[in-house]
């Protein structure tokens, strides 16, 4: 089952914060994260994992309905990678 927002809200309410707070706050977060990652900022959480940007490269790909081939255009993806705490913690 994914974590949703509206989980991570509830839980910071559970925290002591009200309902406002905690979604100003996750809000705000999130803002951050994405002006960072826009911006071709790395994000590094300790002890979590980093957050990059990555380039592709164009490529070819194939329509599954017709089979036609096609070149898929590049772009940027975001990838994750965790510590190695976190690692060792989901192995544990």
């Amino acid at each position: 089952m994914a974590l949703t927002k509206n989980d991570i809200i509830s839980k910071a309410c559970k925290l002591g914060f009200t309902q406002k707070q905690a979604v100003d706050i996750v809000e705000s977060l999130l803002e951050i994260l994405k002006r960072n990652l826009e911006n071709n900022n790395d994000l590094l959480i300790t002890r979590f994992g980093r957050f990059c940007i990555k380039d592709k490269n164009a490529r070819k790909g194939r329509n599954p309905a017709t089979g036609n081939d096609l070149i898929l255009g590049a772009k940027r993806v975001v990838s994750f990678k965790c510590s190695g705490k976190l690692r060792k913690r989901i192995n544990d």
